[in-house]
């Protein structure tokens, strides 16, 4: 009897239909399911996925399963689970899950380690927490696993850092390096919804608002683009010269986070790093602020921090928490210090994600017939698949692009030719 651990089972027709209206908006990735389906491209091959527990990512598994894998699943964040989408993918599609919204971080790793029990020939990750897990715990069976896939910024980053110190025991692809990933999910998908996060939580007025976005990365201007798009006085702060400089061309208020730490209404985190708010700058902010993050881990708002600073905490509204300082100051803290767009809304719009997940779906088929070859090191997806992928995304919105002639590929592809 297939195991599982999820919230509600008796959920699963509602998330049925929501994974079927996904599936309508992910027409890539059905063409590939389909062309997977037809070769059997994973038959033999166990995955063990740790991803937000989504309607999109119910159409990745139900994919990977029809290309013939044997796949389990668990949530990559506590608060990202759909409980009706588990319920689906356990009753209506015989996948193993093991997840449940708001579950704390005893269970999280529960789960982490029930999936890896599960089988994990090819492991895939948002954010790296699955992988790491193996390598701590499970270092006999390291040896066993052919590759791994990572989804977003902050587990590449792990990985790096596990790869240069020799550390990373298979090779992984970074699907989250993949153009169609990062130019579109990233931007336009963390855009969109970490916006619809905010105005689920709050319902503030954006416009005529001092939106300050930590972080000017691929999610960051995302961020910045969406805010700016609704009338928001963006502010972004910036470590990096070079992405610095790119904001402030954008039109853009570029400033260290001390300083808007003192005029801005809404604040969003978007860095992959640690404590780049901490009680130094919440301790300048207005009365009455949002400060939220759209990194993959809580770690980005030092929520220590702003608990010993605060006198009193009450939930005002659905994953809107309101800690009250000494001098009587409102500091209003969206999800719990997680990534907004998934503990405060559904995350990224399935169009989107619709890209990401044939790249997830790709990285696996390309490990299983290319892993024993690689290092183990972190690899990005070869260009030719990157390019079909955005060539079919073009043919399902209806647009045509041009060819290059043989005259023109020759041209390119030659020296000697000048003025």
């Amino acid at each position: 009897m297939m195991e599982y651990e999820i919230k509600d089972i008796s959920l699963a027709d509602k998330g049925l239909r929501r994974i079927n209206w996904a599936s309508g908006f992910m027409p890539v990735l059905g063409s590939i399911r389909k062309k997977f389906k037809e070769e059997k491209a994973l038959e033999g091959t166990s995955i063990s996925a740790c991803l937000h527990v989504t309607t999109e990512t119910a159409n990745l598994m139900i994919s990977l399963k029809a290309a013939g894998a044997d796949v389990a699943l668990c949530a990559s964040n506590p608060l990202s689970t759909q409980d009706d989408v588990a319920a689906a993918l356990v009753k209506e599609f015989g996948i193993p899950v093991f997840a449940a919204h708001g579950e704390d971080k005893e269970s999280y790793y529960h789960h982490i380690r029930k999936t890896l029990e599960h089988g994990h020939d090819i492991t895939m990750d948002d954010g790296a927490d699955l992988l790491s897990t193996l390598h701590k715990g499970y270092k006999s069976e390291i040896d066993k696993v052919i590759g791994g896939t990572e989804e977003t910024t902050t587990g590449v980053i792990r990985l790096r850092s596990m790869a240069r110190r020799g550390l990373l025991g298979y090779p992984v692809i970074a699907v989250n390096d993949s153009m169609t990933k990062y130019l579109f999910d990233n931007r336009y998908g963390t855009g969109q919804s970490t916006i619809d996060g905010i105005l689920r939580s709050t319902n503030a007025l954006i416009a005529g608002s001092n939106f300050v976005v930590v972080g000017y990365g691929w999610c960051g201007r995302g961020v910045a683009k969406r805010a700016k798009g609704m009338g928001a006085k963006v502010i972004v702060a910036e470590a990096d010269p070079i992405k610095a400089l790119e904001a402030a061309m954008e039109g853009f208020q570029v400033m260290p986070i001390s300083q808007a730490a003192k005029i801005g209404d809404i604040f969003i985190s978007v860095t992959g790093d640690k404590w780049v708010i901490t009680g130094k700058e919440i301790q300048k902010m207005k009365d009455n602020v949002i400060i939220g993050n759209s990194g993959h881990f809580n770690v980005e708002i030092k929520l220590e921090d702003l608990e010993e600073m605060s006198v009193e905490k009450k939930e005002v509204r659905e994953n809107l928490t309101q800690f009250k300082l000494s001098d009587g100051r409102k500091i209003n803290l969206l999800g719990g210090g997680r990534l907004v767009n998934l503990s405060c809304a559904e995350g990224h719009p399935a169009m989107v994600m619709d890209m990401s997940f044939a790249n997830q779906a790709y990285a696996a088929v390309y490990l299983k017939q290319n892993a024993r070859g690689l290092e183990k090191q972190v690899y990005t997806l070869p260009k030719e698949i990157d390019r079909d992928i955005a060539r079919v995304k073009l043919e399902t919105m209806g647009i045509e692009i041009d060819e290059l002639t043989d005259e023109q590929m020759k041209y390119l592809d030659s020296w000697g030719e000048g003025t």
